[in-house]
């Protein structure tokens, strides 16, 4: 019988920081302590934001702003004299931060949620949401659209119509690939929800392909989760798909 891998080593303790010494140090560094002292996962598509206390944004830009900085020295790049990237390190922390990764460091918006009292249940399609991601390989963005399809149950959930799209915002505006993506937004929608299916479609230009590397300018990503009843009736899931053809012709 062939022996069972070995299982990896705990992490090591931290040792404990008092909050004067946590105070001296910045804002990435503290953040990152509370993740690493609870040992919880910090990838590029997690939200961080349980560990973000106040005011920690402003020092998180500071720092980002000087990094950034850094970064077109090191491409040769005059910022003094050169009035167009004078202020470019600037806004690419406020950019970084407050929109493009916006997902990781606020936390999730408020979302409405209504009992099914009509206790609906047939096929709710919404889309298509436009959505803009990033790519974690190179940070080259991602524009696409998402098509939801959800099969209620009498005791779904059902939330507004914009809260969709606000949680696609949410799940989107960090640096991500988007079959990882779209799971995650199908796994917020599931247990926010409850319905009997859950069906998600995105599709979207990825600048890594066509800004860069082979630059094809016509190639598109398209992929999909079924859950549910949209798994399990072959029917459904047509009837869904062929609405999604007939909202594209």
């Amino acid at each position: 019988m062939p022996s069972s891998p070995p299982t990896p080593p705990a992490a090591p303790a931290l040792l404990p920081r008092s909050e004067e010494e946590l105070a001296r140090l910045p804002a990435s560094e503290r953040i990152r302590y509370r993740l690493l002292d609870a040992r919880c996962r910090h990838h590029a598509n997690d939200n961080i934001s349980a560990f973000v206390r106040e005011g920690e944004l402003d020092e998180l830009k500071a720092e980002v702003q000087a990094k950034a900085q850094e970064l077109l020295h090191a491409l040769v790049i005059d910022t003094d004299s050169d009035h167009n990237t004078h202020g470019t390190a600037e806004r690419l922390a406020r950019m970084y931060i407050d929109e493009v990764f916006g997902g990781r460091y606020r936390p999730m918006p408020t979302v409405t949620e209504f009992p099914n009292a009509e206790r609906l249940n047939e096929l709710m399609i919404v889309g298509p949401i436009t959505v803009r991601s990033a790519c974690s390989h190179h940070l080259c963005p991602i524009l696409g659209k998402v098509w939801v399809g959800l099969l209620p149950n009498e005791h779904s959930n059902l939330i507004g119509l914009s809260k969709y799209a606000r949680i696609c915002d949410w799940i989107m505006s960090r640096p991500q690939i988007q079959e990882e993506a779209v799971m995650m937004l199908a796994n917020e929608l599931q247990e926010r929800v409850r319905p009997d299916g859950l069906a998600i479609v995105m599709e979207a230009d990825h600048f890594c392909m066509h800004w860069r590397g082979v630059k094809d300018d016509e190639s598109a990503m398209v992929n999909s989760v079924m859950r549910g009843a949209f798994l399990k009736d072959a029917n459904l899931r047509r009837e869904f798909l062929s609405l999604l053809a007939r909202k594209q012709s």
